[in-house]
């Protein structure tokens, strides 16, 4: 049997109106990638991009997004994404631009770029912060989501029947 190899475009939706990222869903995004690397590279792109093309992941409030197509062809789908400046959803049509962040062989990679990227961006904002109340804020729903995060895994534990072995004596 052959192994098909992908690649996955790590991108970020990029718009002044909140509401874009919002109104983000996978079809809608897929069909206007799809679209778009038509217009830009003819049928064959169109042809050659719809194998194995596929939105893996998407985060509408952060505006994240992840793309898998074929690795031969992730060269064609990479360059047409500049090409996207607007989103049109239920009628309504947002000007926006994907940004891409990283492109990865695996989804695990581009995991670990993810939170890296975070991380930088979360430092940046806490050394722009003009007073110490907004720094104290942005730390304290930080910690509050991580203490949320802490909690749902220790309840999943829980649900699952998996217990801490007790310690050998």
């Amino acid at each position: 049997m052959v192994r098909f190899k992908h690649r996955y475009l790590l991108c970020e939706v990029v718009s002044d109106d909140p509401r874009c990222r919002l109104t983000l869903e996978d079809r809608v995004l897929s069909t206007l990638v799809r679209d778009t690397i038509a217009r830009v590279h003819g049928t064959f792109g169109a042809a050659a991009c719809s194998i194995g093309f596929a939105v893996r992941y998407l985060n509408a409030y952060t505006g994240i997004v992840l793309l898998r197509c074929r690795k031969e062809f992730y060269r064609l789908v990479w360059s047409a994404l500049p090409f996207i400046t607007y989103l049109e959803n239920k009628g309504h049509r947002y000007p926006c631009f994907l940004n891409t962040l990283h492109v990865g062989g695996t989804i695990r990679t581009c995991q670990k770029f993810l939170i890296q990227y975070n991380r930088r961006q979360l430092l940046t904002l806490l050394q722009n912060c003009t007073d110490e109340g907004e720094r104290e804020a942005i730390q304290k729903s930080v910690t509050k989501s991580c203490l949320l995060e802490e909690e749902s895994a220790g309840e999943e534990l829980s649900d699952s029947g998996g217990e801490a072995a007790e310690p050998m004596e």
